[in-house]
C-alpha cells in the first residue's frame, strides 16, 4: 500500500512539473540568482574597511572572550559532578532477560534501566512521592549521607555548577555585546553567522553544563507503562538540598561552630559585600560592564578553611584561577 502511493505520489508530481514547467523553471532561476547576490553581498561585507576596523578595535574583547571559553573548559575538567547512586539493578548484568509471552503478544514496549548508578527502579507510589518531594526521596534512595564531610563536597559541587553557569551566562553576554558593538547586517546574522563568529575570531564553544541527574523509574512488569520522575541538580535544586541535609545534621551546633552554608543567595551576599569588586587586583564592575566574578575560599576547604563571611572574598575570575594554580 506505502509503495502504491509513493507511485502515485511521484506521477502527481511529474504531471504538474510537465504542465508548468515553465514557471518552475523561473522560480528555480529566481532563487539561485538571490543565492548568488547573498554571497557576492557577504564578500562584500567581510572585505570592507569597516568590517575590519570593527575588529580591530575590539580584538581585546574577543581575546578575553575567547580566554573565558578555555576557562570552561577548565572548569568542566576539573570539577566533580556526581553526588549519590543507587544500588537497584547492580547485579544486572549477571542474568539474561527474554520475552517469552504467548500468542505473539507483544510486550516490552517500556524497558527498566537496570545497572545505572544514577537510575533507582522502584514502584510506581516512590516515583510520584518522589515528584513531590524530590529532595527527601534523593537523599533517601541515592544513598547521599547526611554528614558534615558529604554537605562539604555537595557545596563544592554546587560552586563547580555555579561557576559553570555564571561563565556560560557571561559568555553569552560576550557574544551579544560583541555582535552589537560591530552591527552587521541582518542577513549576515540570519544566514553567516559562524562564519561571521570565525571572522571575529570569536571561539564560540558548544557548551552544555554537566547537571548531575537522578531518576526514579517505574516499568510495568510486562513493560506496557511507565513513569519518571528526575532531579536535575542546578543551582536552585542544590540549594535545597544542601539547606535539607543541614537541617538533618543540625550543623549549626556541631563542632565546626557557626558555618554558613554555600548557596547562591549567600555567594550574591559576598559579592554584594565586596561591592562587586575583585579583592586582589581591585577591578569592580564599573570599570569592566562584563566582568565575571567569583567567590572564592581564602584558606582554601581542603586546607581546613570554613565557608564563613571572614574567609571568603571576591575574585574576578582571572586572579581566582591564578590562586587556584598556586594552591
Amino acid at each position: 500500500m506505502q509503495i502504491l502511493l509513493t507511485i502515485v505520489a511521484v506521477v502527481f508530481i511529474l504531471g504538474l512539473l510537465s504542465t508548468y514547467w515553465p514557471i518552475a523553471f523561473i522560480l528555480v532561476g529566481a532563487y539561485g540568482l538571490y543565492r548568488l547576490l547573498r554571497i557576492l553581498l557577504k564578500n562584500r561585507y567581510f572585505n570592507s574597511e569597516e568590517f575590519k576596523k570593527h575588529i580591530s578595535e575590539i580584538s581585546e574583547v574577543v581575546s578575553e572572550h575567547n580566554e573565558i571559553t578555555g576557562y570552561v573548559d577548565e572548569i568542566r575538567s576539573s570539577g566533580k559532578f556526581d553526588l549519590g547512586h543507587s544500588e537497584t539493578g547492580a547485579q544486572s548484568h549477571l542474568a539474561t532477560t527474554t520475552n517469552a509471552s504467548n500468542f505473539g503478544y507483544k510486550r516490552d514496549r517500556n524497558v527498566a534501566t537496570f545497572g545505572a548508578s544514577n537510575v533507582h527502579n522502584t514502584s510506581l507510589q516512590v516515583v510520584r512521592n518522589a515528584s513531590a518531594e524530590p529532595i527527601k526521596y534523593l537523599v533517601k534512595y541515592f544513598n547521599v549521607d547526611t554528614s558534615e564531610e558529604n554537605l562539604a563536597e555537595i557545596e563544592k559541587l554546587g560552586e563547580s555548577i555555579s561557576r559553570l553557569e555564571n561563565a556560560v551566562s557571561n559568555l553569552k553576554t560576550r557574544e551579544q555585546s560583541i555582535t552589537i558593538e560591530i552591527s552587521p547586517p541582518k542577513f549576515i546574522l540570519k544566514h553567516y553567522l559562524k562564519e561571521f563568529q570565525e571572522k571575529v575570531g570569536l571561539s564560540i564553544l558548544e557548551v552544555s553544563i554537566p547537571y548531575p541527574s537522578y531518576k526514579f523509574e517505574y516499568v510495568s512488569a510486562g513493560g506496557n507503562s511507565s513513569q519518571v520522575t528526575e532531579v536535575k541538580l542546578n543551582t536552585p535544586t542544590l540549594d535545597a538540598l544542601i539547606e535539607y541535609l543541614a537541617e538533618k545534621i543540625k550543623f549549626k551546633k556541631s563542632a565546626a561552630g557557626q558555618r554558613a552554608l554555600m548557596t547562591a543567595s549567600f555567594r550574591e551576599k559576598i559579592k554584594n559585600r565586596d561591592s562587586y569588586t575583585c579583592q586582589i587586583c581591585s577591578v569592580s564592575i564599573q570599570d569592566e560592564e562584563h566582568l565575571l566574578l567569583e567567590v572564592d575560599h581564602i584558606k582554601p576547604v581542603s586546607k581546613g578553611g570554613l565557608s564563613i563571611e571572614e574567609n571568603l572574598q571576591t575574585l574576578c575570575w582571572k586572579c581566582n584561577r591564578t590562586k587556584s594554580n598556586k594552591e
